[in-house]
């Protein structure tokens, strides 16, 4: 395996005791990305907290997967419209301090 911080998607679907094919579905619907090495899948480790909280949403919300579609879609759309609000913000606070001066 070239990269070692990788995680094995075999083995983090018996941690979390889950089917692997529910992580199968997640890439199928395009919520994360799977890397096949030497034969065997891998999740980067940047995608943890998404998986898991995905997790926590299929078994523990019951919510299928058309949903967790749906949920991680408006969740980007607000992340990116907070990113928006905060740099118009800094935009206006510059304004603001220069009228001061």
């Amino acid at each position: 395996m070239k990269n070692k911080n990788l995680i094995h998607i075999k083995q983090f679907c018996l941690y979390h005791e889950i089917e692997n094919t529910f992580i199968t579905e997640l890439q199928n619907y395009g919520l994360i990305h799977i890397i096949m090495e030497e034969n065997d899948e891998y999740l980067e480790p940047e995608q943890l907290p998404t998986v898991e909280k995905m997790i926590r949403m299929h078994y523990d919300l019951k919510i299928n997967l058309e949903g967790i579609d749906a949920i991680a879609n408006l969740l980007n759309k607000i992340e990116i419209l907070q990113q928006n609000l905060n740099t118009v913000q800094n935009k206006l606070r510059l304004y603001e301090e220069k009228e001061t001066e």
